[in-house]
């Protein structure tokens, strides 16, 4: 599958719902769960901020320094989200957006936290996998609320996790990212192992329960559609 042709073909939205199953179903095939060579300096967080009086949206990419946290680079772009909320089918209704706050960037990130699931996903196809593979990126997914699959919570210390599983297969963790605090729903997005997913999200969440960058991207988010309320 060539650059060109996923960009073309698979960012585009849908027609209609089953549409959109279907090609969540076909490039599921094309996720990679493993760990490549590409070094991991740079991290962009991505998050969508909704009017709440409206369709409108405000998607934002901000790229953090991984050996210090610093900022190095934002975007925001204002839209509207043109398909529907229907559950399982989010990335559709996000990644124009968030493409969008992308190309934005001056730099290119050398791997992407997204604020929701990857491999965590009834079709083993959430957000985090659909832009790691449409972007051919490293991609990670870090969700704030509970799969709808089982999940025993982790002990209470911080780096404690349990696995998340679907028929018999381990597709994500909660993972216990600040003593005494909530979890975060950690799972594969793209070239990248649950393990290296986990450990990072960990790395990058020093003081605060969310990872930085998408702790970032959610700030300011809301600071910008705030400002248009």
């Amino acid at each position: 599958m060539s650059d060109d042709h996923s960009r073309a073909s698979y960012a585009r939205l849908p027609r209609d719902e089953a549409e959109a199953v279907a090609m969540q179903t076909e490039l599921a095939g094309c996720v990679v769960v493993a760990d490549d060579d590409t070094p991991i300096e740079t991290i962009a967080g991505l998050d969508i901020a909704y009017d709440k009086d409206s369709d409108a949206a405000v998607a934002t990419a901000v790229v953090l320094r991984r050996s210090d946290l610093a900022e190095i680079d934002q975007a925001v772009v204002r839209g509207v989200s043109d398909f529907p909320y229907i559950p399982g089918l989010l990335a559709f209704r996000e990644l124009p957006l968030l493409l969008k706050a992308i190309e934005a960037l001056s730099v290119t990130p050398d791997l992407y936290v997204c604020d929701g699931y990857g491999l965590t996903h009834p079709r083993r196809f959430g957000l985090a996998c659909h832009l790691g593979v449409i972007l051919d990126a490293p991609a990670i997914g870090v969700a704030k609320s509970p799969p709808h699959l089982p999940v025993e919570a982790p002990g209470s210390a911080r780096g404690e996790w349990t696995p998340i599983t679907a028929s018999g297969e381990t597709v994500g963790c909660a993972l216990r990212t600040q003593d005494g605090v909530k979890p975060v729903y950690v799972s594969v997005g793209h070239r990248r192992t649950l393990t290296s997913a986990r450990d990072l999200v960990l790395e990058l969440a020093p003081r605060y329960r969310l990872p930085e960058p998408i702790r970032a991207a959610d700030q300011l988010g809301r600071r910008r559609l705030a400002a248009t309320e």
